[in-house]
């Protein structure tokens, strides 16, 4: 696996669809397409076997917001995503949205490469691809999976 794409938790559409990422504001199958991450949409089955990506959640619980999540749940994700990084050893883990990272790491974290790492492996944080994050358009998001991408390659 090359990279180990995280989101925070799946949105209750994505539990029900079991693909992360499927709503039509999101703009992560979009990015990740561009940014030559995948070669299929919405497809994590092809993205692993033919692309190399894997995708996981922080926390397993659906919920309508990751904002709805607690502390201890980001805190348990984190270490269950090191003993992941551990077994698997991807080339890198991109961690996609700030909040999780922020509330179980450092709370002070931006964008980009991170310390500690998981599992041995290179993290790097992103922002949200969902709709809800209007701050970050497409090309800045496509730049982050890029920048992941290469990570991976270190």
């Amino acid at each position: 696996m090359r990279l180990l794409v995280c989101g925070l938790n799946p949105s209750l559409h994505a539990a029900k669809a079991g693909v992360g990422y499927v709503t039509p504001g999101n703009r992560f199958w979009p990015a990740a397409l561009a940014a030559g991450l995948v070669t299929a949409d919405r497809d994590p089955r092809h993205a692993l076997e033919v692309d190399g990506v894997g995708f996981t959640d922080l926390v397993a619980r659906a919920s309508p917001r990751a904002d709805r999540l607690t502390a201890a749940e980001y805190g348990s994700g984190v270490d269950r995503l090191d003993r992941l990084c551990r077994r698997w050893q991807p080339g890198a883990v991109c961690i996609v949205g700030l909040a999780g990272w922020r509330k179980a790491v450092d709370r002070t974290a931006v964008a980009g490469p991170q310390e500690p790492r998981l599992g041995g492996r290179p993290v790097y944080l992103m922002p949200s691809t969902s709709g809800l994050n209007a701050a970050t358009g497409l090309d800045a998001l496509i730049a982050h999976l890029r920048a992941a991408l290469e990570l991976a390659h270190t």
